[in-house]
């Protein structure tokens, strides 16, 4: 999208939703819009059914931490959390992305499940790897990790190494949890091999 059609959108939107729209960006040939959640559901319902707008399509929705995002003193001074959808109207030839900010300590959001369809995964899986909620969702439950999982693995102080490993157990014949055990590396070769692959200048081996 032009430069020039990007900024007819964000003009046509802030002039819809008068006072709803915290901030319009265009950066990298893309708009982006940013809302409080409770203004979510209706200005994305009005979106896909607005004619000038016509975002009948959900491409992706997802979570976003900004937990040490940036750096040193003039890092990330916003809300932790944001949900973002990205939208595509196939009439118009348009995309937009509309972002909200969310409360770190409740991080909750409408869900969408109503205005497009296809949101129901997006949104679970938004809850199971970044602790998101999304009120009014049918069925709101773990996608990608195991039931048992603890935490949200896509949060950045979320331990690389996990919290619990999980295996069956042939005694118990049952899969079992337990903390995780790392055990340490060893970085140097276990093998030294002396052959012609390894010999220099003078018949020396070279490691």
């Amino acid at each position: 999208m032009s430069e020039s059609t990007l900024t007819t959108l964000a003009q046509n939107i802030q002039e819809h939703f008068p006072g709803l729209i915290d901030r319009s960006t265009i950066a990298n040939a893309e708009l982006t819009v940013e809302l409080r959640p409770e203004h979510l559901h209706d200005v994305c319902l009005t979106l896909r059914d607005e004619p000038r707008f016509g975002f009948e399509l959900l491409i992706d929705l997802c979570g976003v931490d900004y937990l040490s995002y940036g750096e040193g003193d003039d890092g990330w001074q916003g809300p932790r959390f944001a949900v973002v959808y990205h939208l595509l109207s196939i009439a118009n030839n348009q995309r937009l992305r509309v972002r909200s900010f969310l409360d770190e300590n409740a991080p909750l959001a409408p869900s969408v499940v109503d205005v497009w369809e296809g949101a129901n995964w997006f949104e679970r899986e938004a809850f199971d790897l970044f602790g998101i909620l999304f009120d009014g969702h049918p069925d709101l439950r773990r996608l990608l990790t195991d039931y048992g999982f603890i935490g949200h693995p896509f949060r950045k102080d979320f331990p690389l190494w996990g919290n619990v490993e999980m295996r069956y157990d042939p005694e118990k014949q049952r899969v079992v949890y337990e903390p995780v055990v790392i055990a340490p590396r060893v970085t140097v070769p276990r093998v030294i091999r002396h052959d012609h692959r390894y010999l220099v200048e003078g018949g020396k081996t070279n490691g």
